[in-house]
């Protein structure tokens, strides 16, 4: 952890709302094409949206997303505590209308990428001249072959996609006894979120200490250890938690009975009240239709960072959570990758190549107890001579503890890349 501080923080975690005042100049000429498909409506599409239309609202964008509204992950764990509600986190799109974006409620169910079309599930078809994927992520079955059907996850949710899950898992923790057992796992990095899981330990951790003294959570990390803010994190499980909260790193996971609520690890088998299965992830399935997922995992989709362009198709692009560019996979990480994408694409329409240099960061606060949050960062920078984006060092670092007045900073902050990413 470097000496970065919470000044330098804050101006960060802020820099979303500085870019929507400072639009690209554009040149006069005008395009012969200038459709833009854009699938999945999170914090990636829509922020690729708003700004294709701020930065040149003479650009035709249609955003497919089957959602009516979005669910935000970010805050999300704490509408499990109860802590705040769904509303809060419920994002509308009314704001991309009114920016003249085509927002179309349906599924991308193909993808023709030499003639440029994508079929959607209402049976219509979309042209495109340039075509961004950003559906977040998918989940991969943690059993074996044979007993795939042996984990359900609206027996034992994830709640890695906010909406239902979120009230399933938050449902299943309000019904737990006194006494019980609360069982959750961190999956293999690289996974959505890099602080979340361990966030949610401590903020139930939290909630048990209060609710439900007798009861404890389990927290089995499949990382050889805590993959964000070690230092605030660990802290919390060594002593702010260490009466309710087991953590163990490096453990693996064989099967999951959802019927049972057992799991069985590379240290032991356990049974719990509420099984919080998180599994390991991959890029959405869209992205593998595309046939685009090409990074030595199997899960992801290499692209160039200057552009975000796959390496597989010049005019397809895929931001956020789906992409290989070893960058945290964040909601304020993908607000910062869309605008990177959508420089490139208007400069594309006007002749104009893409910023040689460009720099995206990953900002975001985590409750560590129900009145105190904390806060970690990193900039990323693109290096001309690996043809990649690396972590600039002083940027990063979390802050020294939690407090109060982080836990404020943490909603303003919230509702800033709400506001630059969907209205």
């Amino acid at each position: 952890m470097t000496a970065f501080n919470r000044r330098q923080f804050l101006k960060l975690a802020g820099a979303t709302s500085l870019v929507a005042a400072m639009p690209r100049s554009l040149s006069a000429a005008t395009p012969l094409s200038n459709r833009v498909v854009i699938i999945g409506g999170g914090f990636a599409g829509a922020t690729a949206a708003k700004y294709l239309k701020h930065w040149d609202n003479t650009i035709d964008v249609t955003l497919v997303e089957p959602n009516a509204t979005h669910y935000a992950c970010i805050l999300s764990n704490l509408v499990i505590t109860g802590a705040i509600s769904m509303n809060r986190i419920n994002l509308s799109y009314d704001g991309l209308r009114n920016r003249g974006v085509k927002i179309v409620q349906a599924l991308a169910t193909a993808i023709d990428p030499v003639g440029s079309k994508v079929g959607l599930s209402n049976g219509t078809t979309l042209d495109y001249e340039h075509l961004i994927l950003a559906p977040g992520i998918d989940f991969i079955n943690p059993n074996p072959a044979g007993a795939e059907r042996l984990y359900d996850p609206n027996l034992t949710p994830h709640a890695w996609k906010a909406g239902p899950q979120t009230t399933l898992l938050k449902n299943q923790l309000a019904a737990m006894p006194d006494g019980g057992v609360f069982v959750m796992n961190v999956p293999k990095a690289p996974y959505r979120c890099p602080p979340g899981p361990y966030e949610r330990a401590c903020i139930i951790a939290a909630y048990l200490k209060r609710k439900k003294r007798r009861s404890k959570i389990i927290v089995l990390d499949a990382n050889p250890d805590i993959v964000a803010e070690p230092h605030t994190f660990g802290t919390a499980f060594s002593q702010t938690y260490a009466v309710t909260l087991e953590y163990h790193a490096n453990v693996g996971i064989t099967q999951v009975n959802s019927s049972l609520k057992t799991i069985d690890t590379t240290i032991g088998a356990l049974s719990a009240d509420v099984l919080n299965m998180i599994p390991n992830q991959k890029a959405g399935q869209i992205v593998f239709d595309a046939g685009v997922v090409n990074d030595p995992t199997g899960r992801w989709a290499t692209v160039d960072p200057l552009t975000y362009g796959s390496t597989v198709y010049e005019n397809i692009y895929v931001i956020g959570d789906s992409q290989a560019t070893a960058q945290p996979k964040s909601g304020h990480m993908a607000n910062s990758q869309a605008k990177v994408c959508v420089d490139s694409i208007t400069r594309a329409f006007v002749g104009e190549t893409s910023d040689p240099q460009p720099t995206t960061n990953s900002a975001c606060f985590s409750p560590i107890t129900e009145t105190e949050a904390s806060w970690s960062t990193a900039v990323y920078q693109y290096d001309p001579t690996t043809h990649s984006m690396k972590r600039v060092e002083d940027s990063f670092g979390e802050a020294a503890e939690p407090s109060s007045e982080n836990y404020e900073h943490m909603f303003h902050w919230a509702d800033n890349i709400f506001a630059d990413s969907f209205r």
